[in-house]
């Protein structure tokens, strides 16, 4: 720079010395973690990503499962004897379709019902 452009801008015509810092220290080197901190890192994500993904996964299931093959009505280890009214029942539906004649569905009937 010229004297008179130096003058112009008020800028003094002795030159300040620059600041250069003395020592740059970084993550990866000089006293950092180096290649234990990525390390670390990564599989903090990982397991970060993993559990929000089966977080999402279990909400939805517990969302949408709940309505799911739930059906009305006592549940199989609150009622008593569920075991035979099922089978009670199978028995009544095959003799109703026709699979099964009246002799038989009583015999197995009586089967059922003394085995209770």
């Amino acid at each position: 720079m010229s004297t008179p452009l130096r003058a112009i801008l008020n800028v003094s015509t002795v030159d300040r010395p620059r600041k250069v810092p003395k020592k740059v220290i970084g993550v990866m080197w000089y006293g950092g973690w180096g290649w234990g901190g990525w390390l670390l890192m990564t599989l903090i994500m990982i397991l970060f990503w993993g559990l929000l993904i089966a977080g999402v996964m279990a909400l939805t299931h517990y969302l949408t499962g709940s309505r799911r093959g739930h059906q009305p009505g006592p549940r199989p280890s609150e009622e008593s004897g569920w075991g035979s009214r099922r089978a009670e029942d199978l028995l009544a539906e095959r003799f109703a379709r026709g699979e099964i004649d009246e002799d038989e569905y009583k015999r197995r009937l009586t089967v059922l019902r003394e085995h209770r």
